[in-house]
């Protein structure tokens, strides 16, 4: 079956550092979704727009009287269209590729979905009036985007013609026994960050940042418990990094290493961020940054756990392993 992108393919092709700008750049707009979906909540604009889809139930865009917090809202909304044209630049630069990359290709139509997703999570955030589950609900859909999105990046920038994609050495630094502890350390470190992520929402549910001024109800949890052991994952995310750059292989793993100090670097500076904020009674900006932290520390925990299994693999081409699933009746014929 014909589409207008087969349509293109045949007549126009682009360049392969396209595709890279492109990925780059929906990791770039999912990071940004984040940190005004942070906005919203300290500022208590999370109810500025009182309805959804539409603003109010009679405008699609906030009037006057709602205020500065209906127009953040909003401004949040607007992004979200932003992000639908960013993925889909990422789609259409896959496509338009004199060689193939399909998994560039699933990993853009898995973002455009996961954009669906949040935007209908995001709705029932409004209709739910901020439950507290919700919002964590809708933050954890978010960093799913933001998953795809560096997968996307990572496999686009995997291609073996790219300037710099990976080393180049074949990969056989140090024993089997070495490379596959790596491995295993590399996926645990992964792990232990996605469930800080996850007690960070119960952390935030339970604090005092409802996202509105009026009386929202909070997760029945102690901030103070829940704090704590927050701060004992964090200790163990650290520790398993350090230990991962330790083993890693200096022959082979060169840009493994890098990414895993800067990822170690990226997390200290997250967790003087958290220190700081949970001393001084959470102050809005110190929460913003920490959320903005928490993408960055994502986003490099999957770079490391990506470019150790690339290593691994012993080449520099595609990820190997299982891919993003394939969109039904759409990546197929794309």
């Amino acid at each position: 079956m014909r589409t207008p992108l087969s349509w293109l393919a045949d007549r126009y092709s682009l360049g392969a550092r396209s595709v890279r700008a492109a990925a780059l750049g929906s990791v770039v707009a999912s990071i940004a979704i984040i940190v005004t979906g942070g906005i919203v909540r300290v500022t208590g604009s999370g109810l500025g727009c009182t309805d959804w889809p539409m603003c109010t139930g009679e405008t699609l865009a906030p009037t006057a009287e709602m205020g500065v917090h209906g127009a953040i809202e909003f401004g949040n909304r607007l992004l979200t269209g932003a992000l639908c044209a960013v993925v889909g630049w990422v789609i259409i630069t896959a496509r338009l590729q004199k060689r193939p990359m399909p998994a560039v290709l699933r990993g853009g139509w898995a973002q455009f979905w996961i954009v669906v997703l949040n935007a209908v999570v995001g709705g029932v955030t409004v209709w739910m009036r901020l439950s507290p589950y919700i919002v964590a609900a809708h933050f954890l859909a978010a960093t799913l985007l933001l998953t795809a999105a560096v997968y996307t990046w990572h496999a686009a920038s995997a291609d073996p013609d790219a300037e710099g994609s990976a080393d180049t050495q074949d990969g056989s630094g140090g024993d089997d026994r070495s490379v596959a502890r790596v491995g295993s350390l590399s996926a645990a470190l992964v792990a232990v960050t996605a469930l800080l992520l996850v007690v960070g929402t119960l952390a935030t549910g339970s604090g005092p940042h409802a996202g509105d001024s009026s009386d929202v109800a909070r997760m029945p949890f102690n901030w103070t418990a829940v704090t704590v052991i927050h701060g004992v994952l964090a200790g163990a995310v650290l520790v398993l990094a350090g230990v991962l750059f330790s083993a890693l292989p200096k022959e082979g793993f060169g840009a493994a290493r890098r990414k895993t100090a800067a990822f170690l670097a990226v997390l200290l500076g997250q967790g003087l961020v958290g220190l700081v904020q949970s001393l001084t009674a959470l102050p809005a900006l110190l929460v913003m940054l920490h959320l903005l932290g928490s993408a960055l520390v994502w986003t490099g925990v999957l770079q490391v756990h990506f470019t150790v299994k690339r290593a691994r693999s012993g080449h520099s081409g595609p990820l190997s392993g299982a891919p993003l699933p394939r969109a039904r009746g759409t990546a197929t014929h794309a």
